[in-house]
């Protein structure tokens, strides 16, 4: 049962995507171009996601078990620190230069476009050489 809601969570946000234009780049990249054709379609798509998202997130702080009896995983951290910052630097950046962030980027490679295909490459040696990292400076 978890599988088959995974499933459809994951059709309808990949969905939802493609109807918004978050997996083309020209439209993110148009809505990062503040100096230039700004778009702003994509900030109505930002604050319809938010504006759905926020009762069931309240819902979930509220609760100690999800709908399928599994614990919610949320942030627990507060903490504005400089892996955060970094990170989100580098989020930032790589958004920003290519049009893409994972979820969008995932849904375009799925549709078979070159270009979120090497993104996806690139995402996940990032993750690879990241966790390398971590685990080295954990040791050291």
């Amino acid at each position: 049962m978890r599988i088959l809601i995974a499933l459809c969570s994951g059709l309808i946000f990949g969905f939802g995507l493609i109807l918004s234009g978050m997996s083309n780049p020209v439209k993110v990249l148009g809505f990062l171009d503040l100096a230039g054709q700004w778009d702003p379609s994509l900030a109505l798509v930002m604050v319809g996601a938010i504006a759905t998202a926020i009762i069931p997130f309240q819902w979930v702080m509220k609760r100690q078990r999800t709908l399928l009896e599994t614990t919610p995983q949320l942030p627990t951290s507060k903490q504005i620190d400089k892996r955060l910052l970094i990170g989100s630097l580098i989020f930032g950046t790589g958004w920003g230069i290519a049009g893409f962030c994972p979820g969008p980027a995932l849904v375009a490679a799925g549709a078979g476009m070159p270009l979120a295909m090497l993104f996806v490459v690139a995402m996940l040696a990032g993750m690879g050489l990241f966790t390398l990292m971590d685990k080295g400076l954990k040791h050291a």
